[in-house]
């Protein structure tokens, strides 16, 4: 299993997932690498007994990756790789020049239609796969539009949690000053962070935002709190080691994005017994049903956002079924019981 990086993040949470689980299958011997420099999933993974190797690309021109990739699949003898996002899906399929026998898997991750040259590189490489796995129709969609990739080799196969490990995480919250909300989530653009400001401003104080994670935008993020003068309803706690460490703290959970492919927070939310509050974006709306496991509004628009949170916060009987609706939805699609065979069939295990 090849991905770009092991940090903390959704899809290297997936292979983490995957690759112990695939790892007590009889006859199975699983391994994992990374094109970049050792990370904090680099660990966990390693800690549960499986192993791992970072190639260490100094940047995504180094084509020395490649190589020692290939290098690595010849030592370990892999007969099939199983690849994750663009880059590391290019760096598979130059590697399958010089390893003949191997398969290939590749696996499409996001809905954003930005920067474009990654669909034309994916759609360059998607042929020196077997099939492509996405977890959701919405980036299905995207790989045929913008990839150029053929539906009839497109697997959809959602992620999953570990329902358990999340179960009893959420708390109902009574009237005890400003509600706990939350983002959970890599601070980007795409994620409009901004626009749930906007939103908390709106509030005026009904609700307190808690926002975990980090990223490029943090510093613009920071900024506008300042100029909207919201400094007092938000809390920004960086990054966490583990999601039930934020949605322990929180009894509403916002995602504001303009893309998302499939948000591994959502369905951990919904496991956790935390109500969602979505924009109606790609990814988002594969998983959550407006009104029914949580409620939708268009992107960008941050009246019908600040209307919705109030909503729910001020509706425990609306929030109490949304909750339960949710709890149900992810125990019956988004388990891992239930996702792990439809791997097996695809990788032919």
């Amino acid at each position: 299993m090849l991905n770009t990086d092991l940090e903390i993040g959704g899809t290297p949470t997936v292979v983490r997932e995957l690759a112990v689980r695939m790892k007590r299958w009889e006859g199975v011997e699983v391994e994992v690498a990374c094109l970049g420099k050792w990370g904090v999933m680099a660990d966990r993974i390693r800690d549960a007994g499986v192993g791992v190797t970072a190639l260490g690309a100094g940047g995504v021109w180094d084509l020395g990756v490649v190589r020692r990739l290939a290098g690595l699949i010849r030592e370990r003898r892999i007969d099939t790789v199983f690849s994750f996002l663009v880059h590391a899906n290019a760096a598979a399929a130059v590697s399958s020049w010089g390893n003949r026998g191997v398969r290939y898997v590749q696996a499409i991750q996001t809905t954003q239609r930005w920067p474009r040259w990654h669909w034309w590189v994916q759609g360059l490489v998607e042929r020196a796969a077997e099939r492509i796995v996405v977890p959701s129709e919405s980036v299905a969609k995207a790989a045929v539009e913008w990839a150029g990739i053929a539906r009839e080799r497109i697997v959809v196969i959602p992620n999953a949690v570990e329902v358990g490990e999340f179960e009893g995480v959420g708390r109902e919250y009574g009237d005890r000053g400003a509600f706990p909300v939350g983002f959970v989530g890599r601070l980007d653009r795409v994620k409009r962070v901004g626009d749930l400001l906007e939103a908390v401003g709106r509030l005026g104080g009904l609700v307190h935002l808690h926002v975990f994670g980090d990223g490029a935008e943090r510093g613009a993020i920071e900024a506008k709190i300042g100029r909207l003068a919201i400094g007092r309803w938000v809390t920004m706690h960086g990054q966490v080691g583990r999601p039930q460490e934020a949605l322990g703290r929180v009894g509403l959970l916002v995602l504001a994005s303009e893309a998302e492919g499939f948000p591994m927070v959502l369905i951990e939310a919904m496991a956790a017994g935390v109500a969602i509050v979505g924009t109606d974006a790609p990814g988002i709306r594969d998983v959550v049903s407006d009104g029914r496991t949580g409620v939708l509004v268009p992107v960008g628009d941050v009246v019908r956002l600040a209307e919705a949170m109030k909503k729910v916060v001020g509706d425990g009987q609306m929030r109490r079924g949304l909750v339960a609706r949710a709890g149900v939805e992810v125990r019956g699609r988004y388990s891992w019981e239930r996702v792990l065979g439809e791997y097996r069939v695809v990788l032919g295990i």
